[in-house]
């Protein structure tokens, strides 16, 4: 074996890896996109693995109640108010100092999605937010690229591979985002460290066989698995490819990327309040987006509006999806906010 393979021997004695896989890895262009609680595993994983190039996006900053979950961050991290996709560059250059790490501190959206994975082999989904899984489906199936999408709440989780062209991409399967407040978020419903380490888990080993040219054994299903409940399952989504109307992946057309669907932030000038909305206005169960707000305290709401605190910030509301994020004029950390407490 090449003495410089030695570090990755144990791998490559595998049998569905080999030399040449490995030498495949070594030369593969990764986009990351989050780098958050599957984020951190995904990235940890290919790095130890030996993944050539690793683009790291991630527009947040690091907090205490992070590290529960996200296995490359420490309390010195909180301490230093490091940007994620930084502290996690930093920590996987001292794991494999051959790979190279590109930490990109930026908000994901449809003005960069397409420089950002341009270059990519491969994209990968560490994200918490449907919106940005939406554009990168859009920019995955516009540019020919496979990516791994993957996702985690409370104790379950599910992850799918889109290989644009031979299986259905996500629209295909989620033909539409859940609406804000439909489900739980981890700050409304929690998320539990193991369901993060097995979806991310089954995500790189499918980014494994994908950059190792072993498109052979790429798992065609969706898989979803509830760690508390004891529940396995795999649902068989290939059939779905060319027989349903798919706007994306058989009329392309790119809605996401266009600026059909999506959040819109606007700064409240002279109000320190920024206002998120969505330009397919939804229709939110009041109802329903208070019990998961409940833990947090106090949540008011009749007809009209929707009131409640977190960390400091007053939200209100509205029937439409729209809100209004009082204390702070930062759209994005509006859009991270929003996200959390109302969802995507």
């Amino acid at each position: 074996m090449d003495p410089s393979l030695e570090r990755y021997s144990r791998q490559i004695r595998f049998h569905g890896m080999r030399e040449d896989g490995q030498r495949r890895l070594l030369d593969a262009r990764v986009t990351l996109c989050g780098c958050g609680a599957l984020g951190t595993v995904l990235a940890n994983i290919l790095v130890r693995a030996g993944v050539g190039h690793l683009r790291l996006i991630d527009r947040d900053f690091i907090e205490t109640s992070n590290l529960q979950r996200q296995v490359l961050f420490d309390e010195h991290d909180v301490a230093e108010n490091l940007p994620k996709a930084e502290a996690a560059a930093r920590k996987l250059a001292a794991i494999n100092s051959s790979v190279y790490v590109e930490p990109v501190v930026t908000d994901i959206d449809r003005t960069n999605i397409l420089d950002l994975v341009q270059d990519a082999d491969l994209i990968l989904d560490g994200t918490d937010n449907f919106e940005i899984r939406y554009l990168i489906n859009d920019a995955a199936v516009k540019l020919g690229k496979p990516w791994v999408y993957g996702g985690c709440i409370g104790s379950h989780g599910q992850t799918m591979t889109i290989l644009p062209g031979e299986t259905p991409c996500l629209r295909c399967v989620f033909e539409a985002a859940p609406a804000p407040g439909e489900a739980g978020t981890c700050e409304t419903a929690g998320v539990l460290g193991p369901i993060v380490n097995i979806i991310a888990s089954l995500q790189a080993t499918e980014a494994m066989k994908i950059l190792a040219g072993r498109r052979e054994h790429i798992n065609r299903d969706l898989i979803y698995l509830d760690v508390w409940e004891n529940v396995q399952r795999r649902i068989k989504v290939a059939p779905l490819l060319g027989k349903v109307d798919c706007p994306c992946c058989q009329r392309r057309q790119f809605e996401w990327l266009d600026g059909a669907h999506g959040s819109q932030t606007t700064s409240l000038c002279g109000r320190n309040a920024v206002q998120v909305s969505h330009r397919t206005p939804a229709r939110l169960n009041f109802e329903e987006l208070a019990r998961h707000l409940g833990t947090l305290g106090e949540v008011h709401y009749n007809r009209f509006l929707l009131k409640f605190l977190a960390e400091g910030y007053e939200f209100t509301v509205f029937p439409d999806g729209r809100a209004i994020i009082k204390g702070t004029s930062d759209v994005d950390k509006a859009r991270t906010l929003y996200a959390k407490y109302v969802g995507h």
